[in-house]
């Protein structure tokens, strides 16, 4: 089995799917090295713990996902052992016999350029003389040549449109961002103030919330713009009455002393 052109067919038929990501291709490059050190032998017998560390797979989840979508896209044939003592077993499918024969491209500048050799031995061989001549291309040629060349300067591969498309996306989806941030009103330390005394909430505490919203540019979590900053002030104001309390309930009753306790008596 010849596995350099297996695994170029295994390649082809990932660029067709779309639907396999990295962690797929790294799982089966594992299999496939456990194929190869069994000459090739199907099936083959596998441990969950060395194709993992194999794989760079941290998740049995993952692993166990992944290894399911391989099968059912008929990559491999998984046979599960549910014996702690015994492997499962996989069989790998050879795809060498998928390739395709590959077409020679013959591009625009070598359908121009003649045969040197096929006008070599036209013109350039005499039978008296035996000698040859070469022909050189002529300044007309050339420049032909170059004109081409910057003719096809102009046409841009289909992977760079798609490139653009991307980018595109992702310039709205920022603009929509910053247009959101400019429409979102922040209010100042007065309005807070005052709504804060309107909720008969201390202004320190109304201190404390313009601060530290005012500090990482009124962000929910650090990445969310605040859109009703009220309801923030309310949660503010739950979690503060949850954090004011100067009772600890935990407290042991015997630790408390009064003022006048005699330390000579025993505790």
């Amino acid at each position: 089995m010849n596995y350099i052109k297996h695994l170029t067919g295994f390649f082809d038929r990932i660029v067709q799917d779309r639907n396999l990501n990295p962690t797929h291709i790294s799982l089966y490059i594992a299999l496939f090295q456990f194929w190869n050190v069994n000459r090739f032998q199907n099936p083959i017998s596998i441990t969950r713990d060395e194709v993992m560390r194999i794989s760079k797979i941290c998740s049995k989840a993952t692993y166990h996902k992944c290894m399911r979508e391989l099968n059912d896209k008929g990559y491999i044939k998984y046979e599960p052992s549910f014996n702690p003592f015994k492997g499962s077993m996989v069989i790998l499918f050879n795809f060498s016999e998928d390739l395709k024969p590959v077409q020679k491209r013959v591009s625009k500048n070598e359908k121009i350029l003649p045969n040197i050799e096929q006008v070599v031995n036209k013109r350039g061989t005499s039978s008296e003389t035996g000698t040859e001549q070469a022909l050189v291309p002529s300044i007309n040629y050339i420049n032909k040549t170059n004109n081409l060349n910057i003719s096809n300067l102009g046409e841009q591969p289909q992977n760079f449109k798609i490139d653009n498309l991307f980018s595109e996306e992702k310039k709205e989806e920022e603009k929509k961002l910053r247009e959101k941030k400019k429409n979102i009103s922040t209010p100042t330390n007065q309005e807070v103030n005052a709504y804060f005394l309107e909720e008969k909430f201390p202004e320190l505490e109304a201190q404390k919330f313009f601060n530290y919203f005012s500090s990482n540019g009124w962000l929910v979590g650090g990445k969310t713009p605040m859109i009703d900053w009220t309801a923030a002030a309310q949660n503010w104001m739950l979690n503060a009455n949850k954090f004011n309390t100067n009772e600890n309930p935990n407290r042991a009753k015997h630790l408390n002393t009064s003022n006048d306790k005699n330390y000579a008596e025993p505790l």
